[in-house]
């Protein structure tokens, strides 16, 4: 593979880790983080979520929602989440404090405020390497099947770019025939690292 990719949702648990597990599956150089202030998981109701900080193990969360009701949480299906996550890498990452991770040369945000989130914080780094990066916002709703059907489009998109010779003269044509063929919008910008 000849890239580095980021996927990156709000919480790091549900569409980015979807998209990362198969990539990874797949041979491709990828990495995931959440935007969020914290770690958010649907709890016993909308006004009762569970909160973690970023870090704290994907084991530990599927530890502690087990203690608290096993029924409710593997019927709501974060348990088999958590613990597919957990094969993947130890715990969620931030994308704001990612900085020592390296740079990556294409990133895939799952929502749009994400998309600005993460635009906003390549904004207003150093750009000490002046290496270019595409970013893609593929809007994907926050539920077990639509985050399995964006990574399927998310590794479709990765291998379209992989297969180009240069994805920044190719990219337009990446995006036309995408949205053409998949009937969703999909927007971008470059930013530097």
């Amino acid at each position: 593979m000849k890239f580095r990719y980021a996927m990156v949702c709000s919480s790091n648990q549900n569409r980015s880790m979807e998209a990362h597990s198969l990539l990874k599956r797949q041979g491709f150089d990828v990495s995931s983080y959440g935007t969020g202030a914290h770690v958010k998981l649907p709890g016993p109701s909308l006004r009762e979520p569970n909160v973690y900080d970023f870090g704290t193990p994907y084991k530990q969360m599927f530890d502690d929602l087990r203690r608290k009701d096993p029924e409710l949480y593997k019927r709501n299906g974060i348990l088999p989440m958590l613990k597919r996550n957990s094969t993947v890498k130890l715990a969620p990452q931030r994308w704001q404090d990612n900085a020592a991770d390296g740079s990556f040369d294409v990133v895939f945000t799952f929502e749009e405020k994400v998309f600005d989130m993460v635009l906003e914080d390549l904004n207003n780094r150093d750009h000490v390497l002046k290496k270019c990066a595409l970013i893609i916002n593929l809007e994907v709703k926050d539920n077990h099947e639509e985050a399995a059907v964006g990574a399927r489009l998310a590794l479709d998109l990765c291998q379209e770019i992989e297969a180009a010779e240069s994805w920044e003269d190719s990219i337009d044509d990446i995006v036309t025939g995408f949205e053409k063929q998949q009937r969703r919008k999909l927007f971008y910008s470059i930013s530097f690292y």
